[in-house]
């Protein structure tokens, strides 16, 4: 298939000169093909920086041109990059380090990994909640804490319910379900979460609620969940949720932290983490309220040439210890669900700013570093992974309108499985927390089923199959008279291979795991693999 897959406010002009491409006096927005140029440039600076001074190390430190381990010792950094080369265009290189990775990567290595950073599992708890944490070969280790995040046990649903899709074992959609419900039965009766739970008893150890550090990803997921999956429960949850987060607290489109019994302010903070909720907002129709709390958090940024990790609402400063920017994609996330949505070319202006400020502060000679004090530039010797897998690609979406991830069903491929034809590539896209985006169209056309239901799911197809193919044909070929379906050996019409197709057990077939082989859009017609060739 084709791939189409801080500085104080008086010093901001310091920091931001005039910009190439920035609105002009009659208030053009920024050109996006100027800055998708330079969005493309600042991902090989760092992705080169990464292979030539870190690699097979998981991330880059840009200070010293040297690799470390952080998440678990698998070359994170590669991975994470890997769907952002296909979306700036780099099938080659993409396929290379899929190679590279499948003859370097070993995932059972006695390291102790993060369930929630690398979404592998442990689920076997009395509560069907997870462990925080996992050693990769060994399992949970006897003394691990049992205290873990409400978003480290809330942000699975996606990747888990895509997992049983594609291998036909509902134990990765069922245990990410149970985890979802038993957070939702365990929320106050003011209808909020907290932020750290201990998975072996169901009690709240940290009851700070809001939107963000701890708790993020789960609302996101709730949202992000219901679109993959058509769910209605799923979105039902996440709206009551809402309601609750409004009630108690929302302050001028602004969100802090509660108590979550009583809903009594506990810090009147806003976290860089939480400027992925207009993008949410955008997710669920809900514009006007996404743009009001936007554009506050695009002060922030303005205030300080990027979002320092937490900001004091009340005082309009940064928290103490809290001044860094780690080059997170958050707001930039946000501005670009909230630009498909409107086309406001304010959303555009922070674009620009961000890579303005990401590459006045933050690029080094080998790549991009951490903002370890927004009021004084000092830097700090790390890249994460995340710039590469979210930041970058984030910018690009956003100056990028034809992209194909933008896709909205004007273009797919049409494949031909062992059940028939089905669609890929229609859009509707759906972006992990990781910003790795996952096709629905994949859950059902590349999905395996169990044995029981094959039989009757072949039946089915057969017969819709047949029926609207004919239709569809009928409709293309109207000028050359009556459509009929071909005869002889070999074809559907001949009685006894209908009858054999009826018969044969899918079990029989030699089909490889995940096999969604790409046809030519002249090959799109197809009967029991019987194909009709549209020369029209």
């Amino acid at each position: 298939m084709p791939f189409r897959l801080l500085v104080p406010f008086g010093l901001l002009c310091a920091l931001l000169p005039l910009h190439h491409g920035a609105p002009g006096p009659d208030g053009t927005a920024p050109d996006p093909a100027h800055y998708r140029a330079r969005v493309k440039a600042m991902f090989y600076h760092a992705y080169d920086s990464y292979l030539e001074n870190a690699f097979p190390y998981d991330e880059l430190r840009p200070l010293t041109c040297d690799g470390h381990d952080t998440w678990g010792s698998f070359s994170l950094t590669l991975i994470d990059a890997l769907d952002t080369l296909l979306i700036l265009g780099n099938v080659s290189e993409f396929q290379r380090v899929v190679e590279v990775l499948q003859d370097n990567v070993d995932f059972d290595i006695d390291v102790n990994a993060s369930v929630f950073e690398t979404n592998i599992r442990a689920f076997q708890t009395p509560t069907g909640m997870p462990y925080g944490t996992v050693n990769l070969l060994h399992g949970v280790n006897p003394g691990e804490t049992p205290v873990t995040c409400t978003a480290g046990i809330g942000t699975f649903i996606v990747e888990f319910a895509t997992l049983s899709s594609l291998t036909g074992d509902p134990v990765f959609e069922d245990v990410a379900r149970v985890a979802l419900m038993r957070l939702w039965e365990s929320r106050s009766d003011i209808g909020l979460v907290g932020n750290h739970i201990d998975v072996l008893t169901g009690k709240w150890v940290a009851q700070d609620a809001g939107i963000g550090a701890g708790v993020d990803s789960y609302f996101e997921y709730l949202v992000k969940g219901a679109i993959l999956l058509q769910d209605k429960k799923l979105m039902a949850m996440f709206l009551e949720y809402n309601k609750a987060i409004r009630n108690y607290t929302r302050f001028d489109d602004w969100y802090l932290w509660v108590q979550m019994y009583k809903g009594t302010v506990s810090m009147p903070v806003f976290q860089s983490l939480e400027a992925y909720w207009p993008g949410l907002q955008t997710l669920i129709g809900d514009i006007d309220n996404a743009m009001r709390t936007f554009l506050n958090y695009y002060t922030v940024w303005k205030q300080f040439g990027g979002l320092p990790e937490f900001y004091n609402i009340p005082q309009g400063y940064t928290v103490e210890k809290r001044e860094g920017y780690p080059l997170r994609p958050e707001l930039i996330e946000s501005a670009m669900y909230l630009y498909r949505a409107t086309g406001d070319p304010t959303l555009l202006e922070l674009g620009r700013d961000a890579v303005e400020s990401i590459e006045k502060i933050s690029k080094v000679e080998c790549g991009f570093a951490t903002i370890k004090d927004l009021r004084d530039h000092k830097l700090d010797n790390r890249m994460e992974s995340f710039f590469l897998a979210e930041t970058v690609k984030y910018l690009y979406l956003l100056f990028d309108p034809t992209n194909f991830i933008h896709n909205n069903g004007s273009t797919f491929d049409a494949v031909i499985t062992p059940y028939g034809e089905c669609i890929l590539g229609a859009g509707g896209y759906i972006f992990n927390t990781e910003a790795h985006p996952i096709d629905p169209a994949a859950l059902h056309c590349c999905r395996r089923l169990k044995e029981e239901q094959w039989e009757v799911e072949d039946l089915m197809r057969e017969f819709y199959s047949l029926k609207r193919n004919r239709s569809r044909f009928q409709k293309k070929t109207m000028s050359s008279g009556p459509w009929e379906p071909p005869t002889g050996p070999g074809t559907l019409s001949s009685p006894e291979n209908y009858d054999r197709a009826r018969e044969k057990k899918p079990t029989k077939q030699k089909i490889s795991l995940l096999s969604c082989p790409s046809q030519p859009f002249t090959s799109k017609l197809a009967l029991l693999g019987q194909v009709f060739l549209d020369s029209s």
